[in-house]
């Protein structure tokens, strides 16, 4: 349990580092206007293909695996 407790802090850094990596990467569908409200007259449905689909779903995988990171690290720090 000691060797975990020493390598679960390290292991949460990589995994937010690529975790925001990957978010960064992803192409971004909405511009400025769209943030207010208004339009480009792109609002047809995108459908995510190849790399970017990749993408979507590491930074899903990369989320989870970070919050159950910091769910194992607040049982082991309740449990010393």
């Amino acid at each position: 349990m000691q060797i975990l407790a020493k390598i679960l802090p390290y292991s949460q850094i990589i995994v937010s580092v690529i975790l925001v990596t990957t978010i960064l990467l992803q192409q971004s569908g909405a511009g400025l206007g769209g943030a207010f409200g208004g339009g480009d007259g792109e609002s047809f449905h995108h459908t995510r293909r190849g790399f970017e689909k990749f993408l979507f779903y590491l930074s899903i995988f990369l989320g989870i695996l970070l919050a159950v990171l910091a769910f194992l690290a607040i049982l082991i720090k309740a449990k010393s």
